[in-house]
């Protein structure tokens, strides 16, 4: 008859347990699967799978007492790193919203808006138009494989109950915000330096011919150009989304790496 001692079991559980949380906290906060319109179920589904595929060649996690304070913190430390990870995805999906945000707002395409079904918010259509051309980008690149590899990685960087206070990873994740800014701004600075130069006709144009209604002419065909240029530059997002793209999964990296 087959006897299992505490101490085995108890290692058995380790080994999945604290997997299964970093997993599984990534899963709930990355981008795409961790939104409403993939179902919990379907993320838990997932996260049991990716870890049963993982856990075989991950270093020996420490044994604890799951139901133990130490094996609390444990837990708690695991979801974190899951979840910096997770966050710092966000960030490069979101300087795409941003972009998108500035050009409608630019060319007074501001106030078209449609809810956004991931965040259940409302955002410019042009925004929700780069977010969903950003997502087919990252999943037709395997930009997904290079986040799960990254996780793999991290096991051996950062070992389960060793991880420290992750105070190095927080203090990179709040540097990389202002990234987030400055690269949206540079993906819609020939949008903005275009439409720009269109202002300033019509203000001339004004200045030339006060008679003239700007507001019934300048309006119609900021639009339209915005819309021209916007089109234009949709024959280089290509290439700007492989360079942020790599520079977000690369600074993934070396966030898990961290010390």
């Amino acid at each position: 008859m087959l006897e299992l001692s505490d101490a085995q079991i108890g290692g058995w559980v380790a080994s999945f347990l604290l997997p299964l949380f970093r997993v599984g906290a990534l899963l709930m906060v990355m981008p795409v699967i961790g939104t409403a319109i993939v179902s919990t179920r379907v993320r838990l589904f997932l996260t049991i799978a990716i870890t049963l595929a993982i856990v075989p060649v991950l270093p020996p996690s420490p044994e604890f007492d799951a139901l133990s304070l130490q094996g609390l913190l444990y837990i708690a430390q695991e979801i974190l790193i899951g979840a910096v990870m997770g966050f710092s995805l966000q960030l490069f999906f979101h300087l795409f919203v941003v972009a998108g945000q500035i050009i409608a707002i630019q060319m007074g395409l501001g106030f078209a808006s449609m809810i956004d079904p991931t965040n259940g918010i409302s955002v410019p259509v042009i925004g929700q138009f780069l977010t969903m051309l950003t997502t087919l980008l990252f999943f037709s690149m395997n930009g997904h494989l290079v986040v799960f590899e990254v996780l793999v990685e991290s096991f051996t960087t950062m070992p389960s109950g060793n991880g420290g206070l992750l105070t190095d990873q927080f203090w990179l994740l709040a540097n990389r915000l202002g990234w987030v800014m400055g690269a949206g701004l540079l993906v819609a600075l020939p949008a903005i330096t275009a439409l720009l130069v269109i202002n300033i006709a019509f203000g001339v144009m004004t200045r030339a011919a006060p008679q003239l209604n700007i507001f019934s002419i300048g309006f119609p065909m900021t639009l339209v150009m915005g819309m021209i240029i916007f089109w234009i530059g949709m024959a280089d997002i290509l290439s700007q989304y492989q360079r942020f793209s790599s520079e977000a999964l690369s600074w993934l990296g070396e966030l898990v790496r961290a010390r």
